[in-house]
């Protein structure tokens, strides 16, 4: 069984500990699980990564509750990512979201009427929430009053993404957070 019926996700190494047990990449031809994860605790692990991508676009506005027009952006996405790769998309999805899933942020800590800024881990979960925001939230601001497709400007933000490129969005993000953190330490 493959993904979209086209991507196998057998051989998908996830090299990042933290955020193997929380990437799911159980086989699925369409990955539309129905919300049967969202009473559960840590249910959200669950749901396969690719569906997981494509809840983000189902924001109000445009696209506001609409599942199959975000399953499609994310399945015409993967055909351009494994066009212009020649790899399997998925693992250069995991690639990205590995590299754009902070390990540090910051929390407010009020003591005696001041607040102040404390560095904190960020558990595995929001890790990967957060990289899968950003992915998202960068492929809708690049679309954006623009020529370029939204299936393009996801695939743009995945590449540069996974291969480690400062000029990604998501990338951005995660430097302009640990470096925050690092400076309330």
């Amino acid at each position: 069984m493959k993904i979209f019926d086209a991507w196998e996700t057998e051989g998908i190494v996830v090299n990042d500990p933290g955020l193997r047990s929380y990437i799911n990449l159980k086989p699925i031809v369409i990955p539309h699980s129905g919300g049967r994860h969202e009473h559960r605790r840590f249910g959200k692990s669950q749901v396969n990564i690719v569906e997981r991508l494509a809840n983000m676009f189902m924001r109000p506005g445009k696209n506001g509750g609409k599942k199959t027009k975000g399953l499609q952006i994310v399945k015409n996405t993967l055909h351009i990512i494994h066009l212009r790769t020649g790899e399997n998309p998925i693992q250069v999805l995991v690639r990205a979201l590995e590299n754009c899933a902070p390990r540090e942020d910051v929390t407010r800590v009020t003591y005696g009427g001041i607040t102040y800024f404390k560095a904190v881990d960020i558990a595995p979960q929001r890790r990967l929430d957060l990289a899968l925001r950003w992915l998202a939230e960068a492929a809708r601001e690049n679309s954006f009053r623009n020529p370029i497709t939204v299936e393009e400007a996801l695939a743009n933000e995945i590449i540069l993404a996974a291969s480690g490129d400062v000029r990604s969005y998501a990338l951005k993000k995660k430097i302009e957070q640990e470096r925050v953190a690092l400076a309330s330490r």
